[in-house]
């Protein structure tokens, strides 16, 4: 290497290095942005419609004769395909929560709620949900029509849960009977974990309505 050569190779090297140490600047000043980003809001509480009750006794055998049962998924109206939690602080106005959904969409968490009751009445040879393949002589279609709280001009709010049920001669295609259950129950608190709470209230006593509707039906032969 000659002198000419040597300045110039001199000159390559600190280049070189006052360019790693700027990526080093840039990558240091990415770091201290990131950690000035404000943090990721905290995840929603998840809730379901099952209170933990206990299953009750086995049924006693059904009667001869007793019609087999497959239940629907049940439908949901508009607005209540969704794990929102919805309340009215005014008539037809609907709100969510922000915090605070569902586990699943409502229809899907009342299934088996209702199928257990169902069960429970002893009324049917079989209770299927759907979809089953195997057929059956009656089918049990429901609609969610309402499941909201609703605030009043004073406390408590309530939590109102709406089904229409219709039992459905499979073989004829028939309909056997139908029937509207409209429920009301006031909430522990004004908040989203209250409207949960008279929620499962609600959903058990809605079962229980609707099981003993079906086995009726079933006890007059349609």
């Amino acid at each position: 290497m000659n002198d000419q050569q040597a300045p110039m190779t001199r000159r390559t090297a600190l280049a070189g290095m006052a360019a790693v140490a700027g990526i080093g600047a840039t990558a240091l000043a990415g770091c201290s942005g990131a950690s000035l980003l404000p943090p990721p809001p905290p995840a929603p509480a998840l809730y379901g419609l099952d209170d933990g009750t206990p299953a009750t006794s086995p049924p006693a055998p059904p009667p001869a004769g007793a019609p087999s049962l497959l239940l629907s998924l049940p439908r949901a109206a508009a607005g209540l395909d969704t794990r929102l939690i919805a309340y009215q602080r005014q008539p037809l106005r609907t709100e969510f929560y922000a915090r605070s959904e569902w586990l699943d969409a409502p229809p899907r968490l009342l299934a088996p709620l209702l199928l257990r009751a169902l069960d429970a009445t002893g009324a049917f040879s079989a209770v299927l949900p759907a979809p089953a393949f195997t057929p059956t002589r009656w089918r049990l279609d429901t609609e969610l029509l309402r499941l909201q709280q609703e605030f009043g001009a004073a406390p408590p709010s309530q939590l109102r849960l709406t089904l229409r049920a219709t039992l459905i001669d499979s073989a004829g295609r028939r309909v056997l009977a139908t029937r509207e259950f409209d429920l009301r129950e006031p909430a522990p608190s004004e908040d989203a974990a209250g409207a949960v709470a008279a929620a499962r209230v609600a959903a058990q006593a809605l079962a229980r309505g609707l099981a003993g509707f079906c086995a009726e039906v079933a006890g007059r032969g349609g």
